[in-house]
């Protein structure tokens, strides 16, 4: 399982000092792009003029308050892979090992010029394969 460390800061925040309700999605994508990144592939999906893996589908689901100051672990996990579309899970885990929030994203494979859904690069499969 991929994972990452990120705190919780003032400015993700709401008044009250709990993490606002949409700053969740800025963490997973960045712990997305550095799983994507970790794969090594020969892609880029974020500058390629062929591929892209749009978001379709996101939900979160909060456990216990994200509070400022907060150290956390982004867990990042493959829950499903498909021919053309995979579904990551993000586990947010603080100090104690405790699963304070959970988000998850599905991604689907396009042909950029054209906007129609396509199967995914073997490559990412075959690595993404490897997180399940």
């Amino acid at each position: 399982m991929y994972s990452i460390q990120s705190r919780i800061n003032f400015y993700d925040c709401d008044p009250a000092g709990i993490l606002f309700y949409a700053n969740i999605f800025k963490k997973a994508h960045k712990a997305y792009e550095e799983f994507l990144e970790s794969l090594d592939l020969e892609i880029d999906f974020f500058d390629d003029d062929r591929y892209v893996l749009p978001i379709i589908h996101a939900e979160a689901d909060y456990k216990n308050p994200l509070i400022a100051g907060d150290l956390i672990t982004i867990e990042v996990l493959v829950t499903s892979l498909r021919e053309s579309s995979f579904e990551l899970t993000y586990f947010f885990v603080d100090e104690n090992h405790s699963i304070k929030a959970t988000v998850k994203t599905v991604h689907v494979s396009v042909d950029k010029s054209e906007f129609k859904k396509i199967s995914l690069e073997k490559e990412l499969s075959e690595k993404l394969a490897l997180h399940k």
